[in-house]
């Protein structure tokens, strides 16, 4: 059979390619924004000295990071309606459900390996710099806040760039609940046209685009935000 890629220009295929490019979009940086402000959630946690809580933080890290994602997902999506409280359930069910079950699954799993990171960070930071912070009157959460958490994020933006590019690739696995992302729609351009080898290059091409785009910018905030130290 001849290759071509020309057909992805005609009838449905370009709005159908679109669409999921935007819904994969859409996912990735609402995924990100919740997985960041859980793991900054997480991290400040670990900080308080109350046994319980950090047993309950390390649980929710320790799911997350060893259940496949895809698993994740299909809990989300499978499971929790019939937990969730009335009101929650109904405004789901009222929105594009399986689009907030699968942006929710990959936020907290994502959350799990960012909270690490930045973690990591802080253990990297002298632990005279906090007591310096609460010298001069901070709180503990104000030197976290002001002190210490800026610092760690700087020294885990490496990780962190490479955790953003994996939840990027993540998304793919959103169509296991019939998300109309990228890969669901390449299925389905495959399944109208048949042409699976000229679909599934042209779903590369988009996929290692858009991968390198990341990179770059990561590189970019790499170079520009250096650690503040160097051990």
């Amino acid at each position: 059979m001849e290759f071509q890629l020309s057909f992805l220009t005609g009838g449905d295929v370009p709005s159908l390619l679109l669409s999921g490019l935007v819904t994969t979009v859409r996912l990735f940086f609402g995924a990100w924004i919740l997985g960041f402000v859980v793991a900054l959630t997480l991290v400040g946690l670990r900080t308080i000295p109350f046994a319980p809580l950090t047993m309950l933080v390390t649980v929710f890290v320790a799911y997350h990071r060893n259940v496949p994602t895809v698993v994740q997902i299909m809990v989300w999506y499978f499971g929790m309606p019939s937990v969730l409280p009335e009101p929650v359930r109904l405004w789901v069910n009222r929105s594009d459900t399986e689009f907030v079950f699968a942006l929710v699954a990959l936020g907290l799993n994502v959350s799990a390996y960012m909270s690490e990171d930045i973690r990591s960070g802080l253990r990297a930071i002298p632990h005279t710099q906090l007591e310096a912070a609460r010298s001069i009157g901070l709180s503990a959460f104000a030197a976290l806040r002001y002190v210490t958490l800026p610092q760690a994020i700087r020294i885990g933006l490496p990780p962190l760039i490479n955790r953003t590019l994996i939840l990027f690739k993540d998304t793919s696995l959103a169509m296991a609940i019939g998300v109309a992302e990228l890969t669901y729609q390449v299925k389905a351009i495959e399944n109208l046209t048949f042409r699976s080898f000229e679909v599934f290059t042209a779903s590369t091409l988009l996929y290692l685009a858009a991968s390198l785009s990341l990179m770059g910018i990561g590189a970019w905030f790499a170079k520009h935000y250096p650690p503040p130290y160097r051990s």
